[in-house]
């Protein structure tokens, strides 16, 4: 998730571990625990585009990295506060719980964790945006109650757990709203009596009122939206997935390495005389629109024999609008 979201969940762990006994540095340490995983885009700006994909949330976001780095870490600070009633063993868990509890929230993310790394498998719940106002503000008003107070106060260790039980409890929630909208498009591909071989949902941006289907139908795809203020029945968008247009790069690495990354959920569009790999895990700009613009593509550059890929740029002016006719579509058909 966004970084703020994970500086507040980091500091609210940290808290909850050891701020009887350090108070705010409890929390600041937290905090920057909660923010070293996502240290991997910073890496990944010395890495071709491919690359750098292909790594974020890969083994920063992972348990094993969790457990190097919490004594390392641990050791460090505990040098730096030699005289405070916390020592190597409780700043080491507090960075653990610092350092996992990240991986464990953005594996509820459409983009997800390897939190299992070395192992090759990703967790993808997709049942919260990256960006949640709804998740992040609650808890970072509990933090700011909690931060305020005396680190032997009562009421500031029910702050923190407040805000811990409010953002968990709101998660669940949206595992609950996931479960509903996923009922929601299967009955009315049900009514249209259209076969299918796989469905993908997830929220839109910042809310989890409008939710997003991907439905494998063959040869193409169909895409479609809900909202729980919706009165008219859920339409379908269909996108062919072209693959063809790849031609002999079809098998080519790069190809390879992309499928990967998006799941198989890929369609192949040719704009002017370029091509372009749209990842469907994450929507479209605007469902309604009529030139549909994928969140994710990527155009495709021959070099030779091999694909090099450009991530689309994106139009700050047409993000204006895009935001505009999210917040319509929200609040129903």
């Amino acid at each position: 998730m966004d970084s703020l979201t994970q500086i507040v969940l980091g500091a609210a762990v940290g808290e909850a571990v050891l701020g009887k006994k350090v108070g705010n540095k409890a929390m600041l340490y937290g905090a920057i625990a909660g923010t070293i995983p996502d240290l991997d885009t910073i890496v990944g700006k010395f890495l071709d585009p491919l690359t750098a994909i292909e790594i974020h949330r890969g083994i920063s976001h992972s348990i094993v990295f969790s457990i190097v780095m919490a004594p390392i870490l641990g050791w460090l600070v505990a040098q730096l506060h030699k005289k405070a009633q916390a020592g190597w063993k409780d700043w080491s868990w507090l960075f653990f719980w610092g350092l996992v509890t990240h991986p464990l929230l953005d594996a509820h993310t459409t983009w997800g964790t390897q939190l299992f790394w070395p192992l090759d498998l990703r967790l993808a719940y997709q049942n919260i945006f990256v960006i949640d106002p709804l998740y992040t503000l609650p808890f970072l008003v509990f933090l700011i109650l909690a931060m305020r107070l005396p680190k032997a106060s009562k009421k500031r260790r029910k702050w923190n757990n407040l805000g811990l039980i409010v953002s968990s409890a709101y998660m669940v929630l949206t595992l609950v709203l996931k479960g509903i909208s996923y009922q929601k498009f299967t009955e009315a591909l049900a009514n249209e009596k259209i076969e299918y071989t796989q469905i993908d949902t997830r929220p839109a941006a910042f809310n989890t009122i409008l939710w997003y289907a991907n439905i494998d139908v063959g040869d193409a795809y169909l895409l479609g939206d809900y909202s729980f203020f919706d009165s008219k029945p859920i339409r379908f968008k269909y996108v062919p997935k072209d693959r063809q247009l790849l031609g002999e790069y079809r098998d080519s690495e790069t190809i390879k390495r992309l499928n990967k990354i998006s799941n198989g959920w890929y369609a192949v569009e040719k704009r002017d005389s370029d091509l372009y790999y749209n990842d469907l895990r994450f929507g479209v700009y605007d469902l309604d629109a009529k030139d549909l613009r994928f969140v994710f593509s990527y155009q495709l550059i021959p070099d030779g024999e091999t694909l090099e890929i450009e991530e689309a740029k994106r139009d700050p002016e047409a993000m204006k609008q895009v935001l505009k006719s999210l917040w319509d579509r929200i609040w129903g058909n």
